[in-house]
């Protein structure tokens, strides 16, 4: 396994040097003078000589690209334009909300959409699974900004069991943390817990059919042990890859959430960014984001091997 690793690492360094060129191409290549751009139509001759003299954009564009990608490596992702601070600390401070609302996303995903795969498996073709199938249908066509004020309007404001809007660290005690985290990890999770009970109901389904879960009841086995110890466990491969998708999603698209719920994360500060045309924020978010999606496909390969014994590494 050690070598797989390995292997697959050495696999991401030419597709994260891919994304790192197409992100300084970005910039660069764009039409027009990108110190012109950030700077709007009422910029200055030198304000924007400033501009490119700070973004470096009078050098040639090799040496651009081997100065950029070195400061990157060192993990200097430049200046913010707008606010005059490092990317990095930046990025720092905008982390933790936006992790800690996918985590308890996908824990709410994993927890509710698993036993709801498995009973309508379990049940096929009976009232439950078509309640779960309908509950699925109506999680995936309704926008998250709409299940967000739903909640909102149901359990904070009507019911008054948590605050409407804001953000907690979990250095302020666990209790304060999940009362504030919990109704935008619910709105998050909504979509995947219907992806991933079809997933989980459809993996079920197939494994429900072989011999061996037939002579697991033929030994008089409780069917709880038949499902979730000998079904749920082969039928595990799929689910863990879309629930590894699905985190890999979350932390780069919880935009809409964290302007529903006023949570100071990495939505709002792409948001942010994208409006001001701060370059280097957004080079680095993007960076991040594919960075995400590495690891999280990495660890989900490698996870494999845990739920089925039978999977090797060579």
């Amino acid at each position: 396994m050690v070598s797989y690793f390995l292997r697959r690492l050495l696999a991401a360094v030419p597709v994260m040097f891919f994304v790192a060129l197409f992100v300084f191409l970005l910039l660069r290549l764009a039409p027009g003078d990108p110190a012109q751009m950030i700077l709007g139509d009422q910029a200055t001759p030198d304000q924007i000589a400033a501009i490119r003299e700070h973004l470096g954009l009078n050098q040639p564009l090799p040496q651009q690209f081997v100065h950029w990608i070195l400061n990157v490596l060192g993990g200097d992702f430049g200046t913010s334009l707008i606010s005059n601070r490092p990317v990095t600390e930046m990025i720092a401070q905008r982390l933790e909300p936006t992790l800690a609302v996918a985590i308890v996303a996908t824990a709410l995903t994993v927890l509710i959409s698993v036993p709801l795969g498995v009973l309508a498996a379990w049940r096929r073709g009976k009232l439950i699974d078509r309640a779960v199938m309908a509950f699925s249908v109506v999680c995936f066509s309704v926008p998250i900004f709409v299940i967000g004020y739903i909640l909102i309007g149901l359990f904070a404001v009507k019911l008054n069991w948590f605050p409407v809007q804001g953000y907690r660290p979990i250095s302020a005690g666990p209790g304060e943390f999940l009362h504030r985290i919990f109704l935008p990890g619910l709105a998050l999770a909504s979509i995947y817990i219907a992806l991933v009970a079809r997933m989980t109901r459809a993996s079920m389904l197939e494994v429900l059919r072989e011999d061996y879960i037939r002579t697991a009841r033929a030994k008089g086995l409780a069917e709880y042990l038949v499902l979730f110890r000998h079904a749920l466990r082969n039928a595990a491969i799929p689910i863990l890859t879309v629930v590894g998708t699905g985190f890999a999603m979350m932390v780069s698209g919880v935009v809409v959430t964290e302007t529903v719920f006023n949570i100071p994360g990495l939505g709002r500060l792409v948001v942010d960014a994208v409006l001001a045309r701060d370059y280097p924020l957004i080079q680095a978010i993007i960076l991040l984001t594919a960075g995400t999606y590495v690891v999280i496909n990495l660890l989900v390969d490698l996870s494999y091997a845990v739920t089925d014994p039978r999977i090797r590494y060579q």
